[in-house]
């Protein structure tokens, strides 16, 4: 497992929030999970 920190764009606003994460999984499925923390955090 690995911790990322990724910053996501949602309605004009970013958002810092970290990920964790196999080690294997694409970048593209770590940038939907953080986009998906983000809203349920936010309720966006």
């Amino acid at each position: 497992m690995r911790e990322i920190t990724v910053t996501v764009d949602l309605k004009g606003k970013n958002y810092l929030t970290n990920v964790i994460a196999d080690h294997d999984t694409s970048e593209e499925e770590i940038v939907e999970m953080a986009r998906k923390q983000v809203m349920k955090q936010w309720a966006v």
